[in-house]
């Protein structure tokens, strides 16, 4: 089992590092006009997407409790606003610096978690819930988080097709 376990995580982590390095090196052919354009007509800019992508991945320090959120102010613009609604109070540059930061510190702690670290509750979810429910662990939160990333990479692609 615990073989099983550690094959699990390797897979989980390798595809996070995959989309996070593929995602990094979207972001880095951006200029900062592009990254102030639109997906598509009517939706979200990127300098949004960076800075959502970079708040959410900064939640994980809390979910799988590594510690404090390093940037907790962007979660309301990034997270509970829409764009276009406090996103242009960050520079590019500050968001890319976050964005780098975070994922360094991401990797730095998730190679040091064992493979049964991986399946214990994460803290948004009571013991009672997670007693009833085990699949409610870490690695299904990096699962989530790594379609999550994903996903919005898929959207990113569009700024340089629509050029």
């Amino acid at each position: 089992m615990k073989d099983q376990q550690q094959l699990f995580v390797k897979m989980a982590l390798s595809a996070w590092d995959t989309y996070v390095k593929r995602t990094d090196k979207l972001f880095n052919t951006f200029t900062d006009e592009q990254l102030l354009k639109e997906v598509a007509p009517g939706r979200n800019r990127g300098i949004y997407l960076l800075g959502h992508l970079a708040t959410v991945s900064d939640g994980m320090f809390t979910l799988f409790s590594l510690g404090d959120k390093l940037y907790p102010q962007l979660e309301t613009p990034f997270l509970k606003n829409a764009d276009k609604e406090g996103a242009d109070q960050f520079s590019i540059a500050d968001l890319k610096k976050y964005w780098n930061e975070i994922n360094e510190k991401l990797t730095s702690h998730f190679n040091k978690m064992s493979p049964e670290t991986w399946f214990e509750r994460h803290t948004a979810v009571s013991q009672e819930e997670f007693d009833k429910e085990p699949h409610r662990n870490k690695l299904n939160v990096l699962i989530n988080r790594t379609n999550h990333l994903s996903y919005h990479y898929g959207q990113l692609i569009l700024i340089s097709k629509n050029e």
